[in-house]
């Protein structure tokens, strides 16, 4: 009988056998298998001497799990499901890695979450993150009031970590005086893999909701590359700043919030964070759609800007050079000056973020920023690209103009460091 795709196989070559699941591929001469430890291997079909079938796919069947009975004694958590790597599997009919779980497949997924607190399960979308909309921030946003009104303890949210950072400055932003946790949680790799991080990463933050009294919105991510400890990061200071390693998100301009020990489910803070309130919870979940990121970059022509104005967009990130520079300065590029200047005279907010990873931007050193804040640039000191995109489309959906520019440099979410040095957090 032959093997499909699914099927469990052995595959004899003339060194070595190997045993795993077999996979779809069309795109190279390889037989790929799944091995038991997670990982695909591909195998030259040149050197396959036979593929033994050892055991045909079968479809699980799907049982819908009991809920478990309520523990007064333990916290009530909400986990809300949007997509991503975290709630993904292998699709055998394709190959690829699908996002596709139910809520009762999330839960049985990850049991050790129910030991640990009442959980229940809310799938908001199933969907790849760099997919993300505004509309999807307003679409959590509501799910996150709903569940705090049924005062839950705290929430879960399983999302890709494409645009998890970006999702998390977004939700910080949209909320004010947040009573509870909220808690944005990724994997690098898919549940199905041995080295997956999906797991640990959503014990860690159950643990952290169980048994501190914070409050907000933070990221709950691997610390490093084992499995000891996994980090609570600031919502509006974190960067993804490896494809593909577990612990590849890191802050910038920041430390990490907390240290959760996978182990020993020990609990430390780094710094000062907000506390569990009664205050009354104010969410501003309006977003401007004409706002863009525009990176500088040598031999640049204004027609990206021109653009904007003609488009009537409302605001612009431009991540600039160094403090702050951009191609303005020389002959050549005047045309850039020209548009930036014009796209501000129209109305536009332009705000200067740097391609540097650390450290800030500044007005006051070097000439061409001066003459780029005279034309009405707006530096954004310490803030992410992405952070400051998100703000600025923040303000721009919930505040006048005059405020927006006043509101652009001001701290509110701890998304600018005010006290940086130049030299901090580069060891």
């Amino acid at each position: 009988m032959t093997a499909k795709p699914g099927d469990r196989v052995k595959v004899v070559t003339s060194d070595e056998i190997k045993e795993g699941i077999l996979m779809p591929n069309q795109e190279t001469d390889s037989v790929v298998i799944k091995l038991d430890n997670g990982y695909n291997v591909g195998i030259d079909k040149k050197k396959v001497k036979e593929i033994k079938l050892i055991e045909k796919y079968k479809e699980k069947e799907t049982h819908s799990e009991k809920k478990p009975k309520k523990d007064s004694k333990k916290p009530t958590i909400a986990i809300l499901h949007t997509g991503g790597t975290i709630a993904s599997k292998v699709d055998y009919k394709t190959g690829g890695v699908v996002a596709s779980f139910s809520d009762e497949d999330f839960l049985s997924m990850f049991p050790e979450v129910k030991d640990i607190a009442n959980v229940k399960t809310s799938l908001i979308s199933t969907m790849m993150s760099e997919d993300m909309r505004f509309s999807h921030y307003k679409k959590i946003a509501d799910a996150i009031v709903k569940e705090v009104r049924n005062n839950v303890d705290g929430i879960i949210i399983g999302h890709g970590t494409d645009t998890l950072a970006v999702t998390s400055a977004a939700l910080s932003f949209i909320f004010e005086n947040l009573p509870i946790p909220v808690i944005l949680v990724g994997s690098q790799r898919s549940s199905d893999r041995g080295s997956t991080d999906a797991a640990s990463n959503l014990i860690c933050a159950t643990e952290f909701i169980a048994k501190t009294n914070f409050a907000g919105v933070a990221v709950c991510m691997h610390e490093n590359t084992s499995d000891n400890n996994c980090a609570i990061l600031p919502a509006t200071k974190t960067k993804k700043l490896h494809t593909s390693r577990r612990d590849a998100f890191k802050p910038v301009n920041d430390i990490i919030i907390a240290r959760i020990d996978y182990d020993t489910r020990k609990i430390e803070f780094l710094k000062d964070y907000t506390k569990k309130n009664d205050e009354k919870l104010v969410v501003k979940d309006k977003f401007e759609d004409k706002v863009a990121i525009i990176k500088t970059y040598p031999n640049m022509f204004p027609d990206l800007i021109e653009t904007l104005t003609k488009k009537k967009y409302k605001g612009l990130v431009l991540e600039a050079t160094g403090l702050g520079q951009a191609p303005t300065n020389i002959k050549e590029n005047i045309p850039n000056y020209n548009a930036l200047k014009k796209f501000i005279n129209s109305g536009g907010v332009v705000v200067l973020t740097s391609q540097c990873i650390f450290g800030a931007v500044h007005g006051d050193i070097y000439v061409n920023c001066r003459r780029l804040g005279n034309i009405g640039a707006i530096f954004g000191k310490d803030m992410l690209p992405e952070t400051a995109f998100i703000k600025l489309a923040w303000l721009l959906g919930n505040y006048k103009k005059d405020e927006v520019k006043e509101l652009l440099t001001k701290n509110l979410r701890g998304e600018i460091n005010e006290r940086l040095m130049k030299d901090e957090f580069l060891d």
